[in-house]
């Protein structure tokens, strides 16, 4: 076992690593479904009914306890699946889910909760999380129903998610307890939650739990000018167009030849990185099985220094697409690929019936 602190990271078990901070227990690699019912990702039914059972199953065996969807997932149908997944095995998971904070005031935050609470079948939410920041509702009115669920029993942890230090703090202040966490985007090509959140969070005895840790498939190394992406959500993002993936290459370059030292996988690499750091946890998703236990390996690697430093130098080198060029790329992708889908529909229209 190895104290950091205020932080202590154990064996679960002989399987997966934990970060134990205020009483609560959390695997370093986590389970995220936004996949599960959300139609943008095109998995469809079959993988909602089948598929994702087997990966919330295949998680808890090899000790992966948390598991984190939202209320905003498929509308609520993440909620439902992940429920039905856990099943008699609730006590095993540290489940989180999200409030979506439209007109997040008391009487509302307990009813959505109440509603997160059905879908999951389940009478408590670990760690309850505001999902984005809503500046126009005072955190006061917001977290003052957080208390209550806490005092009630149906949360033991709140958290949040998207939120800068400042706002993180202020939330905090509100709540008159500690806010266990904050959800945000942290990767090799997006290090944002370096510049504050992750010293203070390892300061103060609280967890950064990084979703996007491989910036949805840019890290897996899957990817190129000759292998673009398929299905809605990749398609007709920017970061993986033939712009932007050259970009990207020298990052990719270091990560093939980490990976090949340690007979791992680009992906494992980038969460090898993510996870160099005592107070972070990741949310990989998973379109199968085998996906997850991959992603259950990468808490196994251990870097060496020098290897950790290359990575972290090429991600500095790293330069994004910026806002105008991304926004451009994007929606032109989209044009084309809902042209695409017309005249799919329209050639089909015009064959004649046999």
């Amino acid at each position: 076992m190895r104290v950091l602190g205020e932080l202590r990271t154990a064996p679960f078990g002989e399987l997966m690593r934990q970060v134990s901070i205020g009483g609560a227990h959390v695997s370093v690699v986590g389970l995220g479904t936004w996949q599960f019912g959300s139609p943008e990702w095109g998995y469809g039914r079959e993988y909602d009914d089948r598929e994702a059972r087997a990966i919330v199953e295949r998680a808890l065996d090899l000790g992966v306890n948390l598991i984190d969807t939202a209320e905003i997932y498929g509308f609520g149908r993440s909620e439902r699946i992940v429920g039905r997944a856990l099943g008699a095995r609730r006590e095993e998971a540290f489940l989180a889910t999200k409030i979506l904070p439209v007109l997040a005031v008391s009487r509302v935050v307990e009813w959505r909760a109440a509603g997160s609470l059905r879908r999951l079948g389940t009478d408590r939410i670990d760690l309850y999380q505001l999902h984005q920041p809503n500046p126009a509702v005072p955190l006061s009115m917001t977290m003052s129903a957080f208390r209550k669920l806490a005092d009630d029993g149906r949360i033991v942890h709140a958290g949040v998610s998207n939120y800068s230090l400042a706002r993180w703090q202020s939330a905090e202040a509100a709540y008159g307890r500690a806010v266990l966490s904050n959800q945000v985007r942290y990767n090799l090509l997006d290090r944002r939650p370096e510049r504050e959140l992750l010293a203070w969070a390892r300061d103060r005895g609280r967890i950064v739990i990084a979703y996007s840790p491989v910036a949805q498939g840019l890290l897996s190394g899957r990817y190129d000018a000759d292998h673009p992406p398929r299905g809605t959500m990749r398609a007709g993002s920017a970061a993986f167009s033939g712009e932007h993936l050259e970009r990207v290459t020298p990052v990719l370059d270091v990560l093939r030849e980490v990976a090949a030292a340690h007979a791992a996988t680009p992906a494992q690499i980038a969460l090898a990185w993510l996870l160099h750091g005592s107070n972070v946890v990741a949310i990989p998703g998973a379109s199968s099985v085998a996906q997850l236990e991959a992603n259950v390996e990468a808490a196994d690697i251990v870097l060496r220094e020098d290897e950790y430093l290359a990575l972290s130098a090429a991600s500095d080198r790293y330069r994004p697409l910026d806002r105008s060029r991304a926004l451009a790329i994007s929606a032109t992708s989209r044009i084309g690929s809902l042209t695409s889908r017309l005249r799919e529909r329209g050639a089909g229209a015009s064959r004649p019936a046999r």
